[in-house]
């Protein structure tokens, strides 16, 4: 008995430690073609936490390691909502495919959190729907002042008359009360703004009354900078005068980074708590200085920037996290192993590439960019540097058996090992290699003849480093570019009609999609 008693209080025990959120669902409609992604929606990396297919008749399921109790972003097929989520909870979620998740039910042990929010947002939606505060700003302050106060005072009795209705855990109401005053407070600098232009007075400045009232909406500062984006863009706004005048005072003395010179800035700020310029700071990098599009390679000084100047632990891990997303494996670091399957079933090391530089497709069905045109650009690549380079094609379907239909239909015919990273999205590879959704347009990382990486990701087939690279390590010589083509899209034209290969040089490849932020 005594043992018994033990192993139930070990199972409880476990099952509330649990960080982990158990998905399932419903897409009436869904495409397999679309995936189902959650992002935390107060996290400043805002990587993808789990991407999961549909089946063809709409269902999914799947499951993650939630960093907390709170609000979650779900999106499919270009739309998006949040959802509150519990760590240990499932969630139940079905809509249809028109308007998923848009408009969705939850049923389970997280109805209830969603009820109060699906139905406080309704309301909040169609009330400011109704609202002419245009109108008012032009008017007198007092009266544009308790139009705000009476909008907080409605929206905020409706959450209360909601919370009596639906047994909503109480840090859910509170995020719902702050989402209100963050959206109240952002409207007052637009009333400023509105004065200085319409009245013809730069300096006009909002009246002791109204200052007091937007300060009152930030009693708890910490907590909104925290679980609001929203409020961290309203505070770098109100400070956007300020930081125009220290950047153009430091303009020119070392080579900056927009990261390194919002930092000094936030120094300066006495007004602020650490917590306020981890977040902000954490902003400003993930937005100008982790980004796929940037072609400066200032990654090691952003990362001693985190290092240095981010003091939460977890704000500093999400943001190496996202910098090793978008970033990659470092140039000269051995690409590690991991566990991948032939189409046979036997495993596939990538060391066993070595002694050639190696070209490693990542690419999955559903990705946007594999279609009838993408596959005779790599057919061109593989042919023009087959003799000198290997190619492995690592697919990342949801399982063993779409692998095979993928790999089968659209790399028949080219040279190369087609491998399964067993598990897609959540395997192990996908881990090691930072692979996600947006990264498999598809994308490519190549290794010299030891394994090691010799380059970043690249996304374009036609991208010049990616062709400089290539030669330099095959031996090869590719085509030259004409004169007036563009760089970044249009391959080389095969010029070089002697070629020993006498293979076409490559054509162009579609852009990379955007990092989902």
């Amino acid at each position: 008995m005594k043992k018994y008693l033990l192993l139930v209080l070990f199972t409880i025990l476990a099952v509330s430690c649990s960080k982990k959120i158990e998905v399932k669902g419903k897409v009436s409609g869904g495409s397999p073609l679309e995936r189902i992604e959650f992002v935390e929606a107060s996290g400043v990396g805002t990587l993808p936490l789990i991407n999961i297919g549909v089946d063809k008749d709409g269902n999914f399921t799947g499951s993650f390691d939630a960093p907390k109790n709170g609000m979650y972003v779900i999106s499919y097929a270009g739309k998006q909502n949040l959802v509150y989520l519990k760590q240990g909870q499932t969630l139940n979620i079905s809509g249809k495919a028109e308007s998923f998740p848009a408009d969705f039910t939850v049923t389970g042990d997280a109805k209830e959190n969603n009820d109060f929010l699906k139905e406080t947002q309704k309301y909040m939606s169609e009330y400011t729907q109704k609202l002419d505060l245009q109108s008012k700003m032009g008017g007198d302050e007092g009266v544009f002042l308790k139009e705000l106060q009476k909008i907080q005072n409605d929206l905020e009795k409706n959450i209360d008359q909601v919370a009596a209705k639906v047994k909503a855990d109480k840090e859910l109401i509170d995020w719902k009360k702050n989402d209100v005053r963050v959206g109240i407070m952002s409207i007052i600098p637009q009333y400023e703004m509105f004065r200085k232009q319409t009245g013809g007075n730069p300096a006009f400045a909002a009246s002791k009354a109204l200052k007091d009232f937007e300060l009152k909406l930030q009693e708890n500062k910490d907590k909104m900078i925290q679980e609001h984006p929203m409020y961290r863009q309203y505070l770098l706004n109100k400070m956007t005068e300020d930081i125009q005048k220290y950047a153009t005072a430091n303009q020119g003395k070392v080579d900056l980074t927009t990261s390194e010179m919002f930092s000094g800035f936030l120094k300066q700020r006495k007004d602020l708590s650490q917590t306020a310029k981890d977040y902000l700071l954490a902003f400003v990098i993930a937005q100008f200085d982790i980004n796929p599009t940037i072609t400066k390679d200032n990654s090691e000084k952003i990362a001693k920037l985190v290092d240095a100047d981010i003091k939460d632990a977890t704000i500093k891990g999400d943001l190496k996290t996202l910098q090793f997303a978008v970033a990659g494996l470092k140039r000269g670091e051995q690409a590690p192993e991991a566990k991948l399957v032939k189409q046979d079933g036997k495993p596939f090391k990538i060391s066993e590439t070595k002694g050639k530089p190696t070209v490693i497709m990542h690419y999955a069905s559903w990705t946007p960019y594999i279609s009838e045109s993408t596959i005779p650009v790599l057919k061109q690549v593989v042919d023009f540097y087959k003799s000198k380079v290997n190619f492995v094609f690592v697919n990342f379907d949801d399982n063993k058996e779409q692998f095979a239909k993928t790999s089968s239909a659209l790399l028949k015919g080219i040279p190369g090992t087609n491998v399964y990273a067993e598990g897609g999205l959540s395997s192990d590879y996908a881990k090691k290699y930072g692979v996600y959704g947006f990264k498999l347009t598809p994308g490519y990382l190549v290794l010299d003849k030891d394994g090691k990486i010799a380059g970043r990701n690249f996304y374009n087939l036609g991208d010049p480093e990616f062709v400089t690279a290539m030669d330099q390590l095959s031996g090869l010589k590719a085509p030259q570019v004409s004169a007036d083509a563009h760089l970044q899209n249009d391959l080389l034209a095969p010029q070089d009609k002697a070629h020993q290969n006498g293979a076409a040089a490559p054509q162009t490849q579609p852009e990379p999609a955007p990092v989902k932020k």
